[in-house]
């Protein structure tokens, strides 16, 4: 009877692990140019920092160390780094209306409160103007925001493992 168990449960385990979506391919040049220019416009290099400061350090010294790192890495390597799991989590075309996004007015000034503003316990983002209202009602932005929002996470997270990987030399 055991020995059913266990079988049925293996069985069980190997038909979820095949309905499973598969990984997401290799990403293509284009896809990976436009996962890198949307964090040279959403200003990935802060983000990284801003995720490093959160992190817990065990000691501050160590906390300082790590910051030091930072300043030395160029902010290319981070855009260079992140591309390729960004462009795994995002499509062509969402990177391509996000990057429009964050380089518009409007963006810039979401960028502005969200690395430079003070510290709150709820995002707030800046009211926008009548045109930037009518620029954030478009089809193209609503469903490429949507996206963007679900793997917002996900990307903070590549950015969290990125901080490891530079924390170990790598």
């Amino acid at each position: 009877m055991r020995l059913m168990k266990t079988l049925a449960a293996a069985g069980l385990m190997m038909t979820a692990l095949c309905t499973q979506a598969a990984p997401t391919a290799v990403p293509d040049t284009a896809q990976v140019k436009a996962a890198h220019d949307l964090l040279v416009a959403m200003q990935a290099e802060k983000m990284v920092r801003t995720t490093a400061g959160m992190s817990k350090y065990p000691s501050p010294a160590q906390r300082e160390l790590m910051m030091a790192k930072l300043d030395k890495l160029p902010n290319e390597t981070v855009y260079t780094r992140l591309a390729l799991p960004v462009a795994r989590l995002l499509s062509t075309a969402t990177a391509v209306e996000m990057t429009r996004y964050y380089q518009s007015s409007y963006g810039q000034k979401v960028l502005n409160q969200t690395y430079n503003g003070p510290p709150r316990l709820y995002p707030a983002d800046p009211v926008p103007t009548a045109k930037e209202k009518t620029e954030l009602k478009q089809p193209a932005f609503v469903k490429a925001n949507q996206e963007f929002k679900a793997a917002e996470q996900a990307i903070h997270h590549e950015a969290f493992v990125l901080i490891g990987e530079i924390n170990k030399g790598k």
